[in-house]
């Protein structure tokens, strides 16, 4: 009987490289491809881990589609006192998008990462969507929600069921390369993690503007708004003899409004659109119930839901913190994604 054929996204990390032995356990003839995402990406760590494997490695260009989708949406957003995830933004129309095309271009119909997540299939609906992995500590589930039906129907996430332990344990067990490496926690495409100097380096240095209290009181001045999110509390750059929050910025003033009263940054609701719909069909809702996640390192808090027009107004039982424009919601049902969106 011939093997089954899939692409796997090879970054040349101890998590992708793994993926290979899950996926053949599962009877899977693995292909790689290893997604150049800027002219800095090194192919090394990947080429070594697939000549190891015996695994065939394709390398794609991603170079010009990760500049206009991702970098660009990077720096526009933060020009607009909103605060990017561009991971989120690179899984959908970047890595899962280019793997996907260059399965189907290779005549695979099967597609992975070594994301730590599952994909779910409810049969009555006909639909997919992104599940919880079974390690809490390194669920990647959020980061995926803006992923189509198309693309979850071809995806495989071969790490979601393992701990990252007994990952890391058995790549030792097996030596394969990287298995010691330690994971990066930078923005891929900003590897000194000094973002504001890499966004000034673009668009220019940012007007200063002024600190403001909740009256309208000038507190002092400020180095750009770019260097501010909502709910800050260290680097602010302003003394005030107490802790102080950012509590709101308004980018057309260049203006940052403090605060002292850690309170005033928490919530019991948010809006958020450009939704994406997995397990739950799309659709207005009068009432969806769930728990909403508003960043990665969040807890997911028990919510409902009102969509209507696009749009979804979430109402939090318990207060979240610092809900931050242009990073995500996503709102889960016994660990499966019904929904996400962009918070506004």
């Amino acid at each position: 009987m011939e093997e089954k054929k899939i692409l796997l996204g090879m970054s040349g990390g101890i998590d992708s490289t793994y993926a290979v032995t899950e996926l053949r356990k599962l009877g899977y003839e693995v292909f790689g491809a290893f997604l150049k995402m800027t002219e800095e990406s090194e192919t090394e760590s990947a080429v070594r881990a697939a000549e190891v494997l015996g695994v065939p490695l394709t390398v794609v260009d991603c170079t010009e589609r990760f500049r206009d989708i991702v970098i660009e949406n990077f720096l526009s957003e933060y020009a607009k006192a909103r605060t990017p995830n561009p991971c989120i933004v690179c899984n959908r129309f970047v890595k899962i998008a280019a793997l996907c095309e260059t399965a189907k271009a290779m005549g695979i119909e099967k597609v992975a990462t070594g994301h730590y997540a599952k994909i779910g299939f409810d049969e009555e609906s006909g639909r997919y969507c992104v599940c919880k992995a079974a390690d809490p500590r390194k669920d990647q589930s959020y980061m995926l929600w803006r992923l189509t039906q198309e693309q979850l129907s071809m995806l495989e996430f071969p790490l979601g069921s393992l701990l990252k332990s007994e990952i890391k344990e058995k790549a030792q067990e097996m030596a394969l390369p990287n298995a010691d490496a330690p994971e990066s926690q930078e923005i891929c495409f900003i590897p000194s993690d000094d973002y504001v100097s890499y966004i000034e380096e673009r668009k220019g240095k940012f007007p200063e503007g002024d600190f403001k209290d909740e009256n309208g009181k000038t507190l002092g001045r400020h180095g750009g708004i770019i260097r501010y999110t909502v709910g800050q509390r260290k680097g602010l750059g302003v003394s005030l003899g107490k802790p102080a929050f950012v509590m709101a910025i308004d980018p057309a003033l260049h203006t940052v409004t403090l605060t002292s009263d850690e309170s005033k940054i928490f919530t019991d609701s948010l809006t958020c659109n450009e939704l994406n719909f997995m397990l739950l069909a799309p659709g207005e809702y009068e009432t969806v119930l769930g728990e909403g996640k508003i960043r990665y390192a969040a807890k997911p808090e028990t919510a409902e839901a009102c969509i209507r027009n696009g749009t979804a107004e979430i109402s939090f039982v318990r207060r979240v913190r610092a809900v931050t424009p242009g990073q995500s919601v996503v709102f889960y049902r016994e660990g499966k994604i019904l929904f996400g969106g962009m918070i506004e």
